[in-house]
Formats: C-alpha cells, sequence, structure tokens
C-alpha cells in the first residue's frame, strides 16, 4: 500500500510541475518525456531564418554558409531542411515512456528471461533429487530463528542461501532467480497471499543490504576512469555492506519481535565475519592486476562450482528422478518453464515502475530534489567532498543505471582518486535498487500489501550511505 501511494504521488507531482514548466515557457517540447532517449540533446527553441537572423546574425551566417549545425556557449544550433533553426542546449536525463519500455523489455526483461529460464531449471534439478530438502535441514538451527513463521526444514531455506552466497560473490545476475524462486516457496505458505508475510519482508530486506564480498564491477569502473588502485574501495564496500546487512537484521528482528541473542545467530553472524576476514587478508595482499584477476576468477569460478554440484548430485540421485517419473533434462525444462512464467508476471511491474522514475528524472523533479538536499547538507556545513557524491546515494534506491552515471561523472570531475570519487564507489557498491527490488520480488507472487518494507529497506540505506561516509573518511 505504501509503495503504492509513493509511486502515485511521484507521477501524479512529475506530471503536473511538466505542465506547469510548458504552460510558463521553461519547457519548450513535451516530445523528449514521450519519445526521448537518454543523453539527446534538449531542444530548448525553434526560430524562423528571418527572425533568427536577425538576432544572431554571426550564427545564422555560418548555418547559412553550409556548416548546418554549429555549437556556440554551450548552446547547439541546428539549420532543418525545412528551414527552421533548431536551439538546444542539455542532454535528457532519462529515456522517455516509450524508450522506457521497449529498453525495460529488450535490455532488462529479455536477459533476465534468459537467466530465470537457466537457473530455476537447475533449482528444478535440486528440488527433484531431495537436495532442497536436505539442505534445509542443515540449515534449520540458524533460520529457524530468524524466520520463525516458516516450517522447519522449508525449501525456501536453501534457495535463500543460494541467493545470499550468490549477492555475497557479486553474481547479481545467478542471485535474482534463486532470490525469486525463495519468494514464491515462501509465498506458499503465507496465508494471507495479497500481504507480505513476515519471513518475506526479512528476506527481503536482507537481501536489499547488499552484502558484498567481490565488488568486481565497481573494480572495473575505476580501473577505467584511471584509478592508481583500482581495488582500493574493497575493504569499505565490504564493511559498508555487512553493516548494512546486520542494521537490517536489526531494524526487522525489532519489529518482528525475534530474539537475536542466541548462540546460534551470534555464531553464524561470527562465522560470516570470519570467512570475510580471511578472504580479505589474502585479497589484500595481491597487488595492481592480480587482485582484480583473483577476485573475478573466484566469482566466476564459484558459480562454475555451484552449477557442477547441482548437476553431479542430480546425476548420483537418478534413482529419485525415475521414482517420480522423470528424468534429469525432462526436470530441468520443466523448471526453465516455470522461470519464464515467473519472468512473464514481473513484467508488468518492471514496466509500470521505471516509466515512472523515467518522467521523474524527465520532469526535473528529482534534480530540485538532489538540489535541495545538497542545499541542506552544505547549511549543515557537512563537507563539500560528500555533498558532490551524495547524487551517487540518492539515485541508487531508484536506478542501478542512474546512479552508476553519476558515480562514472563524480570520477571524471572530481577524479577516480578523489574522495568524493571514491565515496559514490562505496554508495553504488554498499545498497540496492530498492524500489526495483521490492517491485521485482512482490510482483513475482503478486503481494499487493509490502507492509513496512520500504521504509525499513530505506532506512538500512541511510545506514549505508553513513556508514560509507565514516568508513571512507577514516579509511582515506
Amino acid at each position: 500500500m505504501a509503495l503504492s501511494r509513493f509511486w502515485s504521488i511521484i507521477l501524479i507531482s512529475s506530471v503536473v510541475y511538466i505542465f506547469y514548466l510548458l504552460l510558463t515557457g521553461q519547457f519548450y517540447s513535451l516530445n523528449p518525456v514521450v519519445n526521448g532517449s537518454q543523453n539527446d540533446p534538449l531542444l530548448k527553441a525553434e526560430y524562423d531564418t528571418t527572425v533568427f537572423a536577425q538576432s544572431h546574425p554571426e550564427v545564422f551566417s555560418a548555418l547559412v554558409s553550409g556548416k548546418k549545425e554549429l555549437t556556440s556557449e554551450g548552446k547547439t544550433y541546428r539549420l532543418t531542411d525545412k528551414g527552421v533553426i533548431e536551439v538546444y542546449e542539455g542532454k535528457q536525463s532519462a529515456d522517455g515512456i516509450f524508450m522506457t519500455c521497449k529498453n525495460t523489455i529488450m535490455n532488462l526483461w529479455l536477459p533476465l528471461i534468459g537467466y530465470l529460464t537457466f537457473f530455476c531449471g537447475l533449482m528444478h534439478l535440486l528440488s527433484d533429487s531431495n537436495a532442497t530438502e536436505k539442505l534445509a535441514r542443515w540449515l534449520t538451527p540458524i533460520f529457524s530463528r530468524i524466520f520463525p513463521d516458516l516450517p522447519k526444514g522449508h525449501p525456501a531455506y536453501g534457495f535463500m542461501t543460494m541467493n545470499f552466497a550468490a549477492n555475497f560473490l557479486g553474481l547479481d545476475n545467478a542471485a535474482t532467480p534463486f532470490g525469486l524462486k525463495a519468494m514464491e516457496s515462501m509465498q506458499e505458505v503465507n496465508r494471507d497471499k495479497n500481504r507480505a508475510s513476515d519471513s518475506q519482508i526479512m528476506f527481503l530486506c536482507l537481501h536489499a543490504a547488499g552484502l558484498t564480498l567481490l565488488p568486481t564491477s565497481i573494480i572495473g569502473y575505476r580501473a577505467a576512469a584511471g584509478a592508481a588502485n583500482p581495488s582500493d574501495v574493497m575493504l569499505p564496500i565490504i564493511i559498508t555492506s555487512f553493516i548494512g546487512t546486520v542494521a537490517a537484521l536489526l531494524f526487522v528482528s525489532i519489529r518482528q519481535r525475534i530474539n537475536l541473542l542466541n548462540g546460534v545467530i551470534i555464531g553464524a553472524i561470527s562465522a560470516v565475519s570470519a570467512v570475510i576476514g580471511l578472504l580479505l587478508f589474502y585479497i589484500v595482499r595481491l597487488e595492481g592486476i592480480s587482485k582484480i584477476h583473483f577476485t573475478g576468477n573466484l566469482s566466476n569460478a564459484i558459480l562454475l562450482l555451484i552449477i557442477l554440484i547441482i548437476v553431479m548430485y542430480a546425476f548420483m540421485k537418478e534413482r529419485v528422478f525415475r521414482e517420480k517419473g522423470t528424468n534429469l533434462f525432462d526436470s530441468f525444462v520443466t523448471g526453465a518453464k516455470d522461470g519464464f512464467t515467473t519472468g512473464l508476471r514481473v513484467l508488468p511491474y518492471m514496466i509500470a515502475m521505471l516509466v515512472v522514475l523515467s518522467i521523474f528524472r524527465n520532469s526535473g523533479l528529482m534534480e530540485i530534489v538532489m538540489s535541495g538536499l545538497a542545499a541542506v547538507l552544505g547549511l549543515l556545513h557537512v563537507d563539500r567532498e560528500v555533498i558532490d557524491a551524495i547524487p551517487v546515494a540518492l539515485m541508487r534506491p531508484f536506478s542501478a543505471g542512474g546512479s552508476r552515471g553519476f558515480m562514472l561523472d563524480a570520477m571524471a570531475t572530481y577524479g577516480a582518486d578523489s574522495f568524493a570519487g571514491r565515496l559514490s564507489c562505496l554508495f553504488q557498491g554498499a545498497a540496492e535498487t530498492t524500489f526495483y527490488v521490492i517491485a521485482l520480488y512482490f510482483g513475482s507472487v503478486n503481494v499487493k500489501d509490502t507492509r513496512y518494507t520500504l521504509w525499513i529497506m530505506l532506512l538500512v540505506d541511510l545506514v549505508c550511505v553513513i556508514t560509507g561516509i565514516i568508513v571512507c573518511s577514516l579509511y582515506f
């Protein structure tokens, strides 16, 4: 309900503001909002040649002499075949409505369908071979304390573990199918199918905290931006995302009245901390390209190992498949079909969310919000370098692509090794696209009432922002 109202308010405010700008002459054309593409030049005015020749004689002379296009003082002038002078200034913030619909399907949904089809096929092998039941039994001592409303030994335990592991290793594409399968599994025991269960909320908040060990994409972007040591943000990102994950666990546990002060939970957190510490101990001793090479290979090797283990285990349990009247290949195909069906269910939620975000960004309201927050932070004497990185933190809950653009811009403007450049990398690497995650995961199981999920996830995002600033200040 809260998420529905939030998006409705965003959409209404953005459209009303667009018409206000149009009526006051601050918005020349609505075409970019509807049909434009991100980074296209923005049309600001059009003139008849007679009028333009009188007001801009030098530019007009250059255009009619054969140039057809001229850039001067940040503006681009074009002479069209119809004899009209077009004036462009600035670039479009995001794709228009139609381009957003097209690109959501072509660049997000179709790849997601591929990932879901393959990994859901693998997960069906786990299910038919009874591996998920065994994994769930092993995890019951831990998960039964964090997810008390789930039956002990529930198959969702196994899917959640695979999701956390994939996120931990930076395998976002592999993590999503596991996460969607976990949500579907928990939905089977959800008494109110339209309302998020406690377990679904806990899982999604932990997932969105973005605990990451190998931020390989961030390291790659820093290398491309010319950073002296591209992987120097690895430890700060791990620390920030780990604190965010613990914060998510605490916030949801307080809301659901779950007691975390027991030996099993404390031991599990300590074990995860030890694994992170040991890997970091080895990784920080590597130099330059060796570090990037190792982290990239480690994440991909783990993914291949997971696939190998699943298929080998299923092959060893071929008798179980025969008893169920199937075989490995047919089981995989059945699961793959389920993955495709899941992809069809989530498409409307993806389209709706991303179109609203497109209108919000193209209206200019998002820029106003960011500028306003930057001004408030300035009045509070927040360091200017922190303010320079804040746009990444603000955009991150809405759009991974948008926040990535701000991160790259911060590194290009202030330098990859500047405080703002490094802090923007922390904001990008230690958080999730909150609104996208909520729409995708709850949309996959047709849950309408997300209860308090949004507010806790935004609170966790705030914790990651504050932690990132502190860690970056201490580390650099």
